[in-house]
């Protein structure tokens, strides 16, 4: 292990002498990163870097991922170096990575500070807006320098969001509830990522002015809110058993009306381009709960 971070410390003194800085860009933690050349070997320390690193075109550059990084499918044929909350340094270092794609929230900060130490130049990211998703694909694309192909991406999910928008300004609330986890029961207030494609589908969210940006929660909560319509991502891509639970409430509105949806979580607890897809789905399952409205 120390003689294998001696080495990059070497390696990453060499690489940052004569910098002129020609690729900067301002990271999720308001620091500006800047490159020499664009990177060559890229590490993502979350499934939701590694995607948004392929979206913007910088897959061949990716050399190590961690542990859920399962989309794109090729991904998962990229060397693994522990999870996003233990990161095996020993693994990861030997990768000799260029640019290490952080998550703000989600990264062990004391293993993320011996990167920075071993002057491994460190690019954190945390999406919380439908905007920052596409810009962030720029940002990763201008450090790759695969600007081009970034942005085309970049361009098609604001542009799907944005027909999206338009389509259901107006619509008739759905008073809804999203539910992001079982065990503890959570929720999303409405400045979560989750929470802005609720409201953009013509959803009120039940526990938007909730303080916490993911609030715990229990049945009690749910059953007094009496939402119209509940959503659960689950824990895997076809597993619906979290909406079976509150099938025994028959007096809730969501249940005696038939609104218990399910949604991929990949498609819309990433923020990632897909996530457009699972705000399409999102948008489709309250607009079910309307016409279950009118038609009662």
């Amino acid at each position: 292990m120390r003689g294998a971070l001696g080495l990059a410390f070497s390696l990453m003194t060499i690489q940052a002498q004569g910098h002129d800085h020609s690729r900067c860009v301002v990271d999720d933690r308001d620091r500006e990163i800047c490159l020499h050349n664009a990177a060559r070997r890229i590490a993502t320390l979350s499934p939701g870097a590694t995607e948004l690193t392929y979206a913007a075109g910088a897959g061949d550059q990716v050399v190590a991922v961690v542990s859920y990084s399962d989309y794109p499918p090729e991904a998962q044929d990229v060397a693994s170096v522990g999870s996003h909350t233990r990161i095996d340094l020993e693994a990861l270092v030997g990768l000799a990575p260029d640019l290490v794609i952080g998550w703000v929230t989600g990264n062990p900060a004391e293993q993320m500070e011996t990167l920075e130490a071993l002057g491994m130049p460190v690019f954190y990211i945390e999406p919380r807006t439908v905007e920052n998703v596409a810009d962030t694909i720029e940002r990763l694309a201008r450090l790759a320098g695969t600007e081009a192909a970034g942005q085309v991406v970049a361009d098609d999910f604001r542009a799907g969001m944005a027909e999206l928008t338009a389509r259901y300004a107006g619509r008739e609330p759905v008073r809804t509830f999203y539910q992001v986890w079982d065990e503890p029961l959570m929720s999303v207030n409405d400045e979560h990522l989750i929470g802005q494609v609720v409201q953009l589908c013509g959803g009120d969210n039940v526990f938007g002015d909730q303080r916490r940006l993911v609030p715990r929660l229990d049945d009690e909560a749910v059953l007094a809110a009496n939402p119209e319509a509940i959503i659960a991502g689950g824990m895997g891509e076809e597993n619906r058993h979290w909406l079976t639970h509150w099938e025994q409430y028959s007096n809730l509105t969501a249940v005696a009306e038939d609104s218990l949806y399910f949604v991929p979580p990949s498609l819309i607890q990433r923020p990632t381009p897909r996530l457009l897809e699972g705000a399409q789905i999102l948008c489709d399952k309250l607009e079910q709960s309307r016409q279950k409205r009118r038609a009662s």
